[in-house]
């Protein structure tokens, strides 16, 4: 990308769309100056513009949901910019993973977002809080307090209960018992220190390896 090709409009702006490079959900509208831009590509992290207080702001910098650049483009009239990114946290202020959760509008039968799968990010999120602050009383602070084996026993257990449902073919039951084992997934990938990213990127390659096939 070249700066110099931008077209920034008379306050010295111009629009960054920041999408999950992953999910490719997108999860907020900023704004950059030149300077910003040049610090988010010298960095390989966001950094935007904050037109209420006038000054440069860094995603992340007191929450810790920091934005690694994965990738940036340019539209056809070189007035707005595409961030591709793996967020390290919520993207939203309010503790959601996008800024973009309210429904304006939605065809029927239709599914217009990610919320589907915003709910697993959002999952996966509280679980890693709850493994960083034990709350007491709480299930998953159990789970972490008693370390692995206990984590990959109630996996197991799950597991056996989605065959069960399934083969009973009780449907209320299997979604049940498929919330609970992806829950306990969930867990145990947070345990590992494995994001549930690198589970939908060796997806998305198998995906692609089979539609080139």
């Amino acid at each position: 990308m070249n700066i110099a090709e931008l077209t920034f409009d008379e306050k010295g702006l111009i629009p960054a769309i920041v999408q999950d490079a992953t999910t490719k959900e997108v999860l907020t509208l900023a704004y950059m100056n030149r300077e910003s831009l040049e610090k988010s590509l010298e960095s390989g992290e966001t950094w935007f513009f904050s037109r209420s207080r006038q000054e440069l702001w860094h995603k992340g910098a007191t929450s810790g949901n920091t934005q690694r650049i994965v990738e940036m483009k340019f539209d056809c009239d070189k007035d707005a910019i595409v961030v591709l990114v793996d967020p390290k946290g919520p993207a939203c202020h309010n503790g959601t993973v996008s800024c973009f959760e309210e429904s304006l509008y939605q065809s029927d039968g239709i599914s217009g977002s990610l919320s589907d799968y915003s709910i697993l990010l959002s999952l996966e999120n509280l679980i890693r809080m709850r493994e960083a602050e034990r709350p007491e009383g709480a299930y998953t602070t159990y789970l972490f307090e008693k370390g692995v084996d206990k984590i990959l026993k109630k996996v197991g257990e799950e597991a056996s209960e989605v065959i069960i449902a399934a083969k009973n073919r009780d449907k209320e039951e299997l979604k049940w018992e498929a919330a609970d084992l992806i829950y306990h997934l969930l867990v145990l990938l947070r345990e590992q220190d494995l994001p549930f990213k690198e589970v939908l990127s060796v997806l998305n390659k198998r995906n692609e390896k089979k539609a080139a096939e």
